[in-house]
């Protein structure tokens, strides 16, 4: 969302792949136009664009149409104040005239995979307490102006309650604490908790038990990582028979078809009627806005003398952000990073019934004499970060899926290690799992 409004700034077609985003003209905008902006982008609707033309039949990414124009603003109502966010790169932006950005056609937004890998790393946690002492004291080196305006709307638009009638307004009096719902949204879609209990910090209370869990029912997708896990596997071993010229060929490509059905059943089995539409898009609309932050040297980060050098990582950029405020990361941060942007699409790709199909299962693993496949060399670089973030032994064929009756760890990612003389809150483990081993 965020992040292709940094580059949309720059290139409204998005044609220009020389392109370079530009974030720091994304914060520079007022809160409200940022926000109405989500409104814009929402009531387009945010139609899955990866696949090749023509391609499957697809669903919106939150459910059928009729859901988007159920819960969207009434057209004349949104189009009479619009956002104004236009191209250019002048700062402050001001308030310009049409066309407006990411309006004209539907924009793809992230699928929540996307937002429970991020918040996995901790960056809720380390931004938000950014933006606390920014507010309260001078802990922290003085703001530039510019950081000033981002600390601005990242509270405005995430760390207090939206403005009434909004498309962010997921919390309420009857679900006030957002800890919360966004991990009932995990727990629901993925049957997984964050890799860190939600201990008291400036964000909330401490929470006794798992209220995030409470009234869900059935209604969890308990094997989904068991499941994951297993088609990884399969796919690996897809890989290696597609490389090998003689031999026995133990590929399955009708199971690997199949482990992906199983996994389109669970997704969308979870979005019935439009459940979870609005929650997932201001969840990963919130983690997108963070990940801009710390993707580029943003004001922020220079402020912060956590810079990274122009082509430096994200992780290396939150761990320097992390040490001034006393929060370390995981240390398997850097592969959560680029995970979050590889399973995106490929979740939207399974979810949409893409390779439900034998023959359309092997664009997963067959890429021998097929010109850019593209497909299928994602699949060794997530099946790559996969073990090395979790530990599990994806390529190892002498390990095979637990029965989902096994005990398994509860939540496949380590906890951030807290830092010993740190003043701000720390994270220590959930006490309903155990840590991966990496």
């Amino acid at each position: 969302m965020f992040r292709t409004l940094a580059r949309l700034v720059v290139d409204p077609t998005l044609l220009n792949p020389a392109a370079t985003p530009n974030p720091d003209v994304v914060f520079a905008h007022n809160p409200r136009q940022l926000s109405r902006w989500l409104e814009e982008v929402f009531a387009v609707n945010g139609v899955v664009k990866y696949f090749p033309n023509p391609g499957p039949t697809l669903s919106a990414t939150t459910g059928q149409q009729a859901v988007i124009d159920a819960l969207k603003m009434p057209p004349l109502l949104l189009s009479a104040y619009p956002s104004a966010i236009t191209q250019g790169t002048a700062i402050p932006p001001g308030y310009n005239v049409p066309p407006l950005l990411g309006t004209t056609q539907p924009l793809p937004w992230d699928h929540l995979i996307y937002a429970f890998l991020l918040e996995n790393t901790g960056i809720v946690e380390i931004l938000g307490e950014v933006v606390r002492r920014y507010k309260v004291g001078e802990t922290l080196a003085p703001p530039s102006v510019q950081t000033l305006v981002w600390a601005r709307n990242t509270e405005e638009l995430f760390f207090r309650d939206p403005p009434a009638f909004h498309i962010l307004g997921v919390s309420s009096q009857l679900r006030p604490d957002a800890r919360v719902n966004r991990r009932n949204a995990y727990w629901r879609m993925f049957g997984r908790d964050l890799s860190h209990a939600p201990l008291a910090t400036p964000l909330g209370p401490p929470l006794d038990g798992q209220p995030w869990k409470k009234d869900v029912g059935a209604g969890s997708n308990a094997r989904f990582f068991d499941i994951w896990e297993e088609l990884l596997r399969q796919v690996w071993q897809g890989i290696l028979n597609d490389r090998n010229q003689g031999g026995p060929n133990a590929t399955d490509r009708s199971y690997i078809a199949y482990l992906c059905q199983s996994l389109s059943e669970m997704l969308t089995m979870r979005r019935r009627g439009g459940m979870l539409a609005q929650e997932e898009f201001a969840y990963v609309s919130m983690l997108n806005w963070m990940h801009l932050t710390v993707e580029y040297e943003t004001p922020v980060v220079k402020d912060l003398k956590a810079e990274a050098g122009v082509n430096g990582n994200p992780a290396d950029r939150l761990a320097a952000i992390g040490a001034r405020v006393g929060i370390n990361p995981p240390r398997e941060t850097r592969e959560l990073f680029e995970l979050a942007g590889l399973l995106s699409p490929l979740m939207w790709f399974i979810e949409n019934g893409a390779f439900n199909d034998e023959s359309d299962a092997e664009m997963l693993y067959h890429s021998n004499m097929v010109p850019n496949p593209v497909v299928a060399d994602a699949m060794i670089r997530i099946i790559d970060l996969w073990q090395s973030a979790t530990g599990t032994r994806i390529k190892d064929p002498t390990v095979v899926s637990v029965s989902p009756d096994a005990k398994r760890p509860a939540q496949p990612l380590r906890l951030p290690e807290p830092t010993p003389a740190a003043s701000a809150p720390v994270f220590v483990p959930s006490s309903n799992g155990t840590k991966a081993k990496v």
